[in-house]
């Protein structure tokens, strides 16, 4: 029998994603090669992206994003800029959780010695906000942009992000009461994922002439692939949400049900915490609540895609949603949707 495509294998024999590719390589070179500029003034190298950098799997969320500029018909050209401005708000964000979440994920990779995570982190963050302005100025001198949308899209590149980070900071210090679901999803997961998702659009949005009514649709795909992605990346981080004492849907879901059962098995979480989180299963411990926070995740990435993609593209709904499954290690917990 011949073994199926994977996700990232369909999406990407799709003509207009290797379109979209190419021009996300173009804009993603942008970026490295003002950050390298911007690095060695201070006496920093950064290596040389490889081939790996520019691949498709490791770029999705970019990808998708660039795929809405596209079906808003963007200038190529724009779509390029916009690219590498996409770039720079992963690198913002991204460098923004790592402090937070006392983690490193890269994005510049230089010769900053490894063990200074955090200082790798600031980094990250300030040359990101540094090429975005250079590539915003180099815009401008092209006569492409006015000064004022300079100004205007720096601005707006930081209002969603703030209210993310804000939203992310509030939890630092452990929430002492778990909210209804409902109250989960129109607040902390709204700014925190669902928002968020919608970023990459604030700067178009400050240049562009365009109808704004022809860009909603988009946005709310974006919205609730979002929040799809944050229920399961809640699914995933059940234990260390406990842990940390972070607001979790599923946490929220078990503590809010009639199940007695589960209800019991969480409060005995709550107050042991330490080594008997490590005992928890998800399928077995709360098989039903785990079962609802799956159909949400569902829901939240099939009505987002199917906005999201024309509908020449339908298709590409089913591998989208499986490669962010699997991506996020959700795949083990989403067959359990009812």
């Amino acid at each position: 029998m011949k073994k199926p495509l994977n996700p990232i294998t369909l999406m990407e024999n799709v003509s207009q994603m290797k379109t979209l590719s190419g021009e996300l390589r173009a804009g993603l070179a942008d970026y490295w090669q003002i950050a390298d500029d911007i690095l060695r003034q201070g006496g920093v190298e950064l290596k040389p992206p490889g081939e790996a950098d520019f691949s498709f799997k490791r770029n999705f969320f970019s990808l998708l994003f660039l795929y809405s500029f596209h079906r808003a018909r963007l200038p190529k050209p724009r779509r390029i800029l916009y690219a590498a401005a996409l770039q720079c708000l992963r690198g913002m964000v991204t460098g923004c959780d790592n402090l937070l979440d006392d983690e490193y994920k890269k994005t510049l990779d230089t010769d900053i010695p490894e063990t200074a995570l955090r200082f790798r982190s600031v980094i990250d963050i300030m040359v990101s906000d540094r090429v975005l302005f250079q590539l915003l100025l180099e815009a401008c001198r092209r006569q492409e942009i006015t000064m004022d949308q300079v100004a205007a899209a720096t601005s707006a590149s930081m209002r969603t992000m703030t209210r993310s980070g804000v939203q992310e900071a509030s939890e630092e210090a452990g929430i002492t009461t778990i909210i209804a679901p409902d109250e989960l999803l129109q607040t902390v997961h709204h700014h925190k994922t669902g928002m968020l998702f919608t970023c990459p659009w604030d700067i178009p949005l400050a240049i562009e002439e365009m109808d704004e009514s022809s860009v909603t649709p988009l946005l709310q795909g974006l919205y609730r692939t979002g929040m799809g992605c944050q229920v399961m990346d809640d699914m995933v981080d059940f234990t260390s949400d406990l842990e940390r004492k972070r607001h979790n849907f599923l946490v929220s879901l078990i503590h809010h049900s009639q199940n007695q059962v589960e209800k019991k098995r969480l409060q005995e979480l709550l107050a042991a915490r330490g080594r008997q989180l490590l005992t928890v299963d998800l399928t077995t411990d709360f098989p039903a609540s785990l079962s609802e926070a799956a159909a949400t995740a569902s829901r939240f990435l099939a009505s987002g895609l199917s906005l999201l993609f024309s509908a020449d593209h339908q298709s590409l709904v089913t591998p989208a949603s499986q490669f962010l499954k699997e991506r996020i290690g959700a795949d083990r917990f989403m067959g359990m949707a009812r």
